[in-house]
């Protein structure tokens, strides 16, 4: 477990952004989101934003309850209305919209990550903690390399180790 960046950001609370299994992962792998800190059933929203590399800018939204201990674990938190409602525990993640209507978010260097900024509000719109997630496309290790024969041109990916590996 890796937590990310916190704060009292001016509450007598610190507030923490738990992202599971890591803060780093593969961009198909599912995460668990958890907020810790929190008053007990206090309301809060929880902001994603992704800029891609056009610097078009991406967000979700939704807004949550804590519970009787002062905390959000999103694959059991429903929400209570945003980008999306109820529970869905990647709903920061697949709700991403972009700021300019009919953009669509493409990868185009698979040797870079997205950075998925997910934050936490309270009711008065004021930042209470805050935690990056990497999300990449090409695991550690991984070998990329281009294939021109004669007509054929492509790009193969050879995870480290001697094999052998499954093609497609």
């Amino acid at each position: 477990q890796r937590k990310c960046r916190q704060g009292n950001m001016g509450t007598s609370h610190t507030v923490t952004v738990s992202i599971l299994p890591g803060a780093r992962c593969m961009f198909d792998e599912p995460v668990q989101v958890n907020v810790y800190g929190l008053s007990p059933k206090q309301e809060v929203t929880l902001k994603a934003t992704l800029t891609d590399e056009t610097g078009e800018t991406y967000r979700s939204f939704a807004y949550y309850k804590a519970d009787e201990n002062g905390e959000l674990d999103l694959n059991c938190s429903a929400a209570k209305g945003g980008s999306y409602s109820g529970v869905k525990p990647m709903g920061l993640f697949w709700s991403l919209a972009p700021q300019t209507p009919f953009k669509r978010l493409m990868k185009k260097n698979v040797l870079s990550p997205y950075y998925v900024s997910i934050e936490v509000y309270n009711k008065a719109d004021l930042p209470l903690a805050k935690c990056i997630n990497e999300r990449w496309f090409i695991g550690e290790g991984v070998t990329r390399t281009l294939v021109r024969e004669g007509q054929i041109r492509a790009t193969l990916f050879l995870p480290p180790g001697s094999g052998p590996f499954p093609g497609i």
